[in-house]
């Protein structure tokens, strides 16, 4: 059976962001989230407002892959059930909750590194906005609406 778009987007929360804390779990909702709403560029143009179609997106979570570089990812939403706080995550971003230093970013990255690169993704349509535990978040430059 089908898993609700709910039950996905707090799947998606607990794999990409269960080790960031509550915080870093709500930065990446919000990310998403900020997905879902941008009136331009790619995520409008393939996702057009479907957050459904965003956790879906080719290439864009690594939590929706069952392999990566050829081996198993066992780090995916089939092998992760939500748990409550994944779901009370999810209800607080569809909510339109925000945490406000993400602002209106569009992706995040763990570089495991001390440091955020200057620029992601690395085709420059991002910009290093903050850093939340172990991800940085980008806002679009304006290379991000020619997308």
């Amino acid at each position: 059976m089908p898993m609700s778009t709910r039950e996905l987007f707090a799947r998606m929360i607990r794999c990409e962001a269960e080790g960031e804390g509550i915080e870093g779990m709500k930065a990446v909702a919000t990310v998403t989230m900020n997905r879902v709403h941008i009136a331009y560029g790619e995520y409008q143009r393939i996702c057009q407002g479907d957050l459904r179609k965003v956790l879906t997106q080719m290439c864009q979570y690594s939590c929706h892959k069952t392999i990566i570089g050829g081996q198993p990812n066992p780090q995916n939403v089939w092998s992760l059930p939500p748990e409550e706080i994944h779901y009370e995550i999810a209800d607080w971003a569809l909510a339109g909750n925000k945490v406000s230093v993400v602002g209106e970013c569009l992706w995040y990255m763990n570089p495991f590194n001390p440091e955020c690169p200057r620029y992601f993704p690395y085709n420059g349509t991002g910009y290093w906005q903050t850093r939340i535990n172990d991800h940085c978040f980008y806002n679009p430059t304006s290379l991000y609406a020619q997308t």
